[in-house]
């Protein structure tokens, strides 16, 4: 056979691979599943953790082969940042919706998933948010919204009990940064505080771009609270500890899971000592799948856990165990099977209340350790 047949065979059998390869891609149909967090901004840190959480399950999935009514599936994550702005992320979320996500995983804020609801509701697609506390998303009647964890109906009486009945404080100075976060959780505490005993000295407001908080914390200094109860994220809520401690405030800090960060230990330097925080979900070190997760997820990112990357790890599980009982990639037949969830996730096993809240939830307590974030308790109703 000469060089020349030779060639001609070689280039026909690689065309002939070439086209095999692209039947078995074009046999392969890509869902893109949507996400939506700040990438950017104060609190880029646990956006990117809500995003390393779906895009392991993502990869899990795709390794392990998913089938849905006889046709290979391949998800794809489209990731947008809202930036934790309104505005920003109304945007990005109706590019998920033209995108043609078949649901979306998101968002952190309360304040920028409420008005991004609507559109999802005004696509039909399902939106599983992670973190976003404030009851009032889905309170508005939307059959599209669904949550993971613990509302600020819940964290705040837990804040307030924990601190009444472990702490044993009977004074407290509420600080919230003025985002529907933290008006939320402080409005929550203040409903519960009042019963469990306590004395409100005063309730300052703040935004939550501030980075000065000594003219708030004299005045706080001025009435000698026990307590200070402060609702928003961990990017305030470090810099108001560290302040706190340069003026001799002694008084404890307490704050929700916006601050509840593995950044807040060195966000707040050795302040954080002085802190004490709640999660809307159970601790990952009692999670029973908890260490393997935490195992898997810093090999894959080689970064520690913020906070609620297992409950977006879920919630792809989740869109995906819809998927499968629908036997259909059609984002309102995923969204029919939703009240339906029945799940054993990494967080526990998931089922939902009709308005898509979650049926059980728990609040966990942490404080902080030589600047590490450390379980302390669960609080139960």
């Amino acid at each position: 056979m000469n060089v020349r047949n030779i060639f001609s065979l070689t280039v026909f059998a690689l065309a002939a691979l070439g086209a095999s390869t692209g039947a078995v891609a074009q046999d392969e149909t890509v869902v893109k599943i949507g996400h939506i967090a700040p990438l950017t901004g104060a609190a880029a840190h646990v956006g990117k953790d809500l995003e390393n959480g779906a895009r392991l399950a993502v990869e899990e999935i795709n390794r392990a082969g998913l089938v849905i009514n006889g046709q290979k599936v391949k998800l794809e994550l489209d990731s947008q940042d809202d930036a934790s702005d309104p505005r920003i992320g109304t945007e990005a979320a109706q590019r998920l919706i033209d995108d043609k996500v078949v649901a979306v995983v998101g968002h952190l804020n309360s304040g920028v998933n409420i008005p991004a609801s609507k559109l999802y509701n005004d696509a039909g697609i399902t939106n599983i948010t992670p973190a976003a506390s404030n009851p009032l998303l889905t309170l508005q009647g939307f059959k599209t919204e669904y949550r993971l964890v613990a509302t600020d109906a819940d964290q705040g009486p837990a804040l307030a009990k924990f601190a009444a009945t472990s702490l044993h404080l009977k004074t407290v100075a509420v600080v919230d940064d003025a985002t529907a976060y933290g008006q939320g959780l402080t409005k929550e505490f203040e409903k519960s505080a009042t019963s469990q005993g306590f004395t409100e000295t005063s309730h300052e407001v703040t935004n939550d771009k501030a980075v000065d908080f000594r003219g708030i914390l004299t005045k706080i200094k001025a009435d000698r609270p026990e307590l200070i109860m402060f609702g928003g994220m961990d990017a305030t809520g470090g810099p108001l500890a560290k302040q706190a401690k340069q003026l001799a405030l002694d008084s404890k800090l307490l704050m929700g899971d916006g601050a509840c960060t593995s950044n807040l230990g060195s966000l707040a330097g050795p302040a954080a000592a002085n802190v004490y925080c709640s999660e809307g979900g159970v601790a990952l070190s009692e999670m029973p799948r908890g260490r393997a997760f935490q195992d898997a997820y810093e090999k894959r990112f080689n970064v520690p856990i913020q906070s609620y990357a297992p409950y977006s790890y879920d919630a792809v599980y989740v869109i995906v165990d819809a998927m499968k009982r629908a036997q259909s990639i059609d984002p309102s037949k995923i969204l029919a099977m939703m009240p339906l969830t029945n799940y054993p996730g990494v967080t526990g096993q998931i089922r939902f209340k009709p308005n898509g809240d979650l049926l059980n939830t728990s609040v966990s307590i942490y404080q902080y350790k030589d600047g590490q974030k450390t379980f302390l308790q669960a609080m139960k109703d």
